[in-house]
């Protein structure tokens, strides 16, 4: 996630949170209450509700009439509750969030409510750029050493462009899908292929 992130006060106006959005180059912005809590979000798509619905069939020189004036504040534009995350939560719950949300930013807060930071889709897909070798071995002690830990001499993993290869042979072909599941967890993981076979030889589906 990051760390640095630029908030709202409840109280900011709407020009404001126009310059805050164009110069950082951002969609959305969280907004904070009195006690560093999220209450919202504001974003690009906010604002721009707010300019729909205005007279739309105003005479051209009518135009300043409809400028927003400072009465309109982050806290009347937001959407709220803001949709957040856990600092401990994994990729893939942000992830899920986000597409279950149809949001591109999630604000990342403590059990206080405070904001911790920012994950965004770039933050997401980021961590496919992890070395296959550093992949490889967390396979190797988080899963491998972990749920096999009688044959994890014997098990092989190797690792090209993200996709995790496992082959070996494993004493309970029944915990392959579960070692399967904890693989694709992985952070960096694109797909999980595996060539196992059971204690005599039988291959593992």
């Amino acid at each position: 996630m990051t760390r640095t992130v630029v908030a709202l006060a409840g109280g900011a106006v709407f020009k404001d949170i126009v310059r805050a959005i164009e110069t950082r180059g951002i969609s959305a912005l969280p907004v904070l209450g009195p006690g560093n809590e999220v209450i919202g979000i504001v974003s690009e798509a906010d604002l721009l509700r707010t300019e729909e619905g205005r007279d739309r069939h105003a005479r051209p020189q009518d135009t300043l009439a409809r400028r927003p004036g400072p009465a309109v504040t982050a806290r009347e534009l937001m959407t709220s509750p803001a949709v957040t995350v856990h600092p401990d939560a994994t990729l893939a719950e942000a992830a899920r969030l986000m597409a279950r949300h149809r949001v591109k930013r999630l604000p990342v807060v403590g059990s206080d409510g405070a904001l911790a930071g920012l994950v965004s889709r770039s933050d997401l897909l980021r961590v496919f750029l992890r070395p296959d070798e550093e992949i490889a071995e967390e396979v190797r002690r988080e899963v491998v050493a972990e749920r096999l830990p009688g044959s994890a001499d014997g098990i092989r993993v190797g690792v090209h462009e993200g996709v995790v290869t496992l082959s070996g042979q494993v004493p309970d072909p029944t915990v392959v899908p579960l070692v399967v599941r904890l693989v694709r967890s992985v952070e960096g993981v694109v797909d999980v292929r595996y060539a196992l076979t059971g204690p005599e030889g039988v291959a593992v589906p």
